[in-house]
């Protein structure tokens, strides 16, 4: 149940490129992490340039530059460094695939919680005491 922020800078982030985006991050979290391919639930916010909404800089040599995407994910704790890492970089692959953004502009951040820690509606813990995605 990964619950997921996408903020993308750039002249052409329009309705088409934040489409592309979260394809590329829900596809890769179906194919890196094994999450239900009907377990969607996203924002998706463009950033017009002149505004100054986001900031980026070149932290640990990787330039960054107006094409930026930053990717927020909250999910359950639990996956393997290596699922991890494998979800990075299928993330950047299918940026560049679907919304042309050069893998060195997707950065993504993972915060894990526990199960208690989702309310998916009508008030109730859904997975309190559950194991699944």
């Amino acid at each position: 149940m990964p619950f997921v922020r996408i903020d993308a800078y750039g002249d052409d982030t329009g309705a088409d490129r934040l489409d592309a985006l979260g394809r590329a991050v829900h596809d890769a979290l179906v194919e890196a992490l094994g999450i239900p391919s009907d377990d969607r639930f996203q924002v998706l916010t463009a950033h017009e340039p002149g505004r100054g909404t986001l900031r980026h800089g070149d932290y640990l040599g990787v330039h960054r530059d107006e094409g930026i995407v930053f990717v927020a994910i909250t999910l359950r704790a639990g996956r393997t460094t290596g699922r991890k890492e494998a979800l990075y970089r299928r993330i950047a692959q299918l940026a560049e695939e679907y919304a042309g953004t050069e893998p060195r502009n997707v950065f993504v951040t993972l915060t894990e919680n526990t199960s208690v820690d989702w309310s998916l509606g009508n008030g109730l813990a859904q997975y309190a005491g559950s194991g699944s995605c």
